[in-house]
């Protein structure tokens, strides 16, 4: 088990030792008892999250542009230093690999992250190009500050330039004088940004950001709140909403950037990349799948357990097991994660159904288990995301 370079930090502060692995990695899934305290942190203050376990990686030389261009669904042509891009990448049938942030560092230097490692495909790519992969997973730490104040003490720590970074922005700065790259980025749908520094000033930097962030309530969260607030924002998680076509066998398992909704983040027209013949020809005909959000009608849950002679019951945590979707009998696709919503005092998920069904406003029927019996509760189709605050990508005060 692994480490982050911010461990005597959070070890401090995880009272429960409540901890998960993500590829290896010691990752906190809550530091207090009620992680839903982390959850209205980053929804209405701020808070930290430890993000250095995310795989990266350092692509640079020549034929940078080239390998990325050739890999990629997006067109990094077009990505002007400075700037960050969310992509995913597929195989030769055009069913996903992965999706990550792709980082304009330099003329010629980018940073890719990733949801799992990648290190052995990207360099399967790279044969007879003029370009250097390297692995800085462990020698880059970084801390995502989220929520509606993180921009002020960002601002009070590192000077007014902070206010200029626009949504998708990355730069180089100094924060209390610990040179870092701050990214306007982050993985809860709400004002944020990611900070990347040396591991040598992890320490320093962490105890800057909370000596400041007192006057802010800054407290760190964990997974678990992480995991709602994503879903909140309708942002996708490998292994949960979708599977790589790396780690199954079978084809039904798989699925395409189109048919997870990133069709906006597919170049077609660009020049050839992984993939790309199959998914012209899966926009031409259409994809056989449309992932949506889900609103579940409390009433209807709450008759299924009054039947039980039981209250209502909304779960704290966010789920992620695959749960049926019916309409009039007949399954119609299935819901891959979802949570309640304490912001929006809502019941949500993520889902997957046939296109038919996927209008805003359809009613469908979503599985409900309570003692082993399968029960059907009413839900509508929504557009997602279902949580999109103007300060997300807005300049300025919050």
């Amino acid at each position: 088990m692994k480490q982050t370079p911010f461990h005597p930090r959070t070890s401090e502060l995880c009272e429960l030792y409540n901890w998960s692995l993500w590829s290896n990695w010691l990752l906190v899934d809550m530091y207090a008892p009620d992680h839903t305290h982390e959850y209205f942190a980053v929804r209405t203050a701020c808070a930290v999250f430890d993000i250095s376990m995310i795989p990266k990686y350092h692509i640079h030389g020549p034929d940078a542009l080239g390998l990325l261009n050739r890999i990629v669904t997006q067109d990094v042509s077009r990505c002007a230093v400075g700037r960050v891009l969310y992509t995913p990448w597929c195989d030769d049938e055009g069913k996903i690999i992965d999706d990550g942030l792709l980082a304009h560092l330099d003329e010629g230097s980018f940073r890719l992250t990733t949801g799992d490692p990648m290190l052995y495909w990207l360099e399967d790519n790279a044969v007879r190009l003029d370009v250097s992969i390297d692995d800085v997973t462990e020698s880059l730490a970084g801390l995502a500050l989220q929520g509606p104040f993180s921009r002020d003490l960002l601002k009070q720590l590192s000077g007014e330039e902070i206010e200029k970074l626009a949504y998708f922005d990355i730069t180089k700065t100094k924060i209390a004088g610990i040179p870092v790259e701050v990214s306007r980025t982050g993985y809860t749908g709400d004002l944020g940004y990611e900070i990347w520094v040396q591991p040598q000033h992890a320490v320093q930097l962490w105890d800057m950001l909370f000596e400041a962030g007192e006057a802010y309530r800054l407290i760190p969260f964990g997974d678990f709140a992480l995991e709602m607030t994503r879903i909140e924002a309708g942002l996708l998680l490998t292994d949960v909403d979708f599977n790589s076509s790396m780690k199954v066998v079978h084809e039904f398992q798989k699925s395409s950037p189109l048919e997870l909704g990133l069709g906006w983040a597919v170049k077609l027209d660009k020049e050839f990349f992984v993939g790309q013949e199959a998914l012209k020809q899966e926009k031409a005909r259409g994809p056989a799948w449309a992932t949506v959000g889900l609103e579940v009608d409390l009433n209807s849950l709450e008759a299924i357990f009054a039947e039980f002679d039981m209250p209502l019951y909304l779960p704290p945590e966010a789920w992620s097991e695959a749960v049926p979707i019916y309409s009039h009998g007949e399954q119609i696709g299935k819901a891959t994660s979802g949570t309640w919503s304490p912001i929006l005092k809502k019941s949500i998920a993520i889902a997957r159904l046939k296109p038919q069904y996927a209008k805003p406003g359809t009613v469908v029927d979503m599985e409900v288990t309570i003692d082993a019996q399968r029960k059907q509760a009413k839900a509508t189709v929504v557009k997602l995301p279902f949580y999109d605050p103007p300060r997300k990508k807005s300049m300025g005060s919050h």
